[in-house]
């Protein structure tokens, strides 16, 4: 699914006028009808149940409008607030509050309801109690939040300032009921960042239209959502593929199906046709990051895994690692990791290898072992998953070093480790996630994965995919282990493209992670929970 900026959402919704023929008006309808659909299956049956919409004179005004129109058709009780005068909005959203007052000067329903409307000058309706302020006294049921959309590119000030707060108050305080929807971004977000620029409305619903924009689904924006819908207003898929520019994505559960589905295993399958991993992981007293990763490669689905470790750690490791797990010493060091005499050694079981993986446990402190990853990666023959000291080994990233489609690399780095192999601070890599990552990926031809809360993937054809699952509880020692493990794992069944087996990685990482926690709770989540409820990750899919 793209994700889009605001010009880009503009520019859709112009063409989808131009070249499909549906105006303005009708996209705006749906969008507001589309609103209330999420409202009802969410929240069930709106007859009876008080609604504050809150609106802006633009077209997330008129939304609001709409969505107003519709609940109170529905049997709610609606008082819609216009903040700006009527006489100041024009075209579609003009219309769409002079049907709104129309129905308040048309006096009480058949069941006794009143809709009331104002805006910054006057109130409308028969009984003439609403306050542009802020309209209700009491919290209402639900807000609707239409006021500002995603035009928005500097802070709310003044009066949107101050009903950004109260809503928000309203919305935190103790024992309340009220629930807050917003109409495509919460207003205060910037549609195009992922960071605020000010005050912002906190939802527990977001229905945005056509397609999530950056500020939905980068955090922390992303976490004034709440509950993110993508709701189609009458734009037609070819549109959006063919005249859309966005190279940033948000993976869905249809790329896992997908890549799963064509990486089944034939009748006929045997081990070695399943994928042949090797891990170059661990040192003196980090064993337990190598046996983590060796597990979760297997439980991915490799037939054969080899964990490739230095002597000292090697008797460590066969009492931690699966029974299934297979070890090989290599050279070492007084301090107990690798040493560059380990490297042709380690080339020759690295040959004929579907996938090496290298870093876990494998500590990068000497010299010798940053010595060993570069040389190894410049002589590699296979394709190679980077993570955790691999990657501290190479700080900062050698320009030399490149991947291509052949022989792909494919690095995991958290954000410090990012910033070291950058020579960026972690502020810097925090702030631009997105670029910083596609910059590397482009200029290096790697695929990077920037692990973290919506963990970043980019691709070295300048591509870039957000992960919308995890969750905080896999904020927890050796969780990168395992992601490496199961990147391992899948890229072994399926070589090519490597891209596919990434995403998919990624996904039931944090799917895994997802199930874990509803399980155990975020608090007591470690990371072999992970790996133990990968299974159900995979299930989910393979059993459709």
């Amino acid at each position: 699914m793209k994700i889009l900026t605001a010009q880009q959402m503009r520019d859709i919704d112009r063409l989808t006028v131009e070249k499909a023929g549906i105006p303005y008006a009708t996209l705006m309808e749906t969008a507001g009808s589309r609103v209330v659909e999420a409202i009802l299956e969410r929240y069930g049956p709106v007859a009876g149940k008080t609604f504050l919409v809150i609106c802006g004179k633009g077209n997330n005004g008129g939304d609001g409008a709409v969505i107003a129109r519709l609940l109170w058709m529905r049997g709610a009780q609606v008082n819609v607030c216009l903040y700006s005068k009527l006489e100041d909005s024009k075209g579609d959203p003009r219309a769409n509050f002079e049907a709104v007052k129309e129905l308040t000067n048309a006096g009480r329903g058949p069941d006794g309801r009143e809709i009331f409307f104002s805006d910054e000058s006057k109130s409308y309706g028969p009984s003439g109690k609403t306050e542009a302020s802020f309209p209700y006294p009491n919290a209402p049921d639900f807000i609707v939040d239409a006021l500002f959309g995603t035009g928005l590119s500097r802070p709310a000030q003044g009066a949107f300032e101050q009903v950004i707060e109260q809503i928000n108050r309203i919305r935190s305080a103790p024992n309340s009921r009220t629930r807050v929807i917003a109409a495509d971004i919460p207003s205060g977000l910037p549609s195009d960042g992922s960071h605020p620029i000010g005050p912002h409305i906190k939802a527990d619903l977001t229905v945005t239209f056509t397609a999530p924009k950056l500020g939905n689904v980068l955090p922390p924006n992303c976490y004034a959502n709440g509950d993110l819908i993508v709701a189609t207003i009458g734009t037609p898929g070819w549109l959006l593929e063919k005249e859309c520019d966005s190279n940033i994505f948000l993976v869905e559960e249809k790329q896992t199906t997908d890549w799963l589905t064509a990486s089944r295993r034939a009748p006929d399958a045997h081990k070695g046709s399943v994928g042949d991993v090797l891990l170059i992981a661990g040192s003196r007293g980090k064993t337990g990051a190598a046996a983590l990763a060796a597990e979760a490669t297997l439980r991915a689905g490799a037939g054969l895994v080899t964990v490739a470790t230095s002597a000292s750690a090697q008797a460590l490791l066969v009492n931690q690692a699966r029974t299934e797990v297979m070890t090989e010493s290599l050279p070492e060091s007084v301090m107990g990791s690798i040493s560059p005499e380990a490297l042709q050694p380690a080339l020759q079981l690295a040959h004929d290898r579907s996938v090496v993986a290298i870093g876990p446990g494998l500590s990068s402190a000497e010299e010798g072992a940053c010595h060993f990853v570069s040389e190894f990666i410049r002589q590699r023959t296979t394709p190679i998953v980077l993570d955790a000291d691999g990657l501290n080994a190479l700080a900062p990233w050698p320009e030399s070093l490149q991947g291509s489609d052949e022989l792909p690399i494919i690095i995991t780095p958290h954000p410090g480790e990012m910033a070291r192999l950058t020579n960026k601070t972690n502020a810097q890599v925090v702030a631009d996630r997105v670029g910083i990552a596609r910059d590397l990926a482009m200029k290096q031809h790697l695929i990077v994965v920037l692990k973290g809360s919506r963990s970043i993937i980019a691709a070295p054809d300048g591509s870039v995919f957000v992960n919308p699952t995890g969750n905080a509880g896999m904020a927890t020692a050796g969780a990168g282990d395992v992601l490496t493990g199961i990147l391992s794992g899948l890229l072994a069944q399926q070589l090519q493209p490597a891209l596919g087996a990434v995403i998919t990685s990624v996904y039931l990482h944090g799917l895994a992670g997802d199930i874990a926690a509803s399980n155990l709770g975020q608090r007591s989540l470690i990371a072999s929970d992970i790996t133990n409820y990968l299974h159900e990750a995979i299930l989910k899919f393979e059993q459709r």
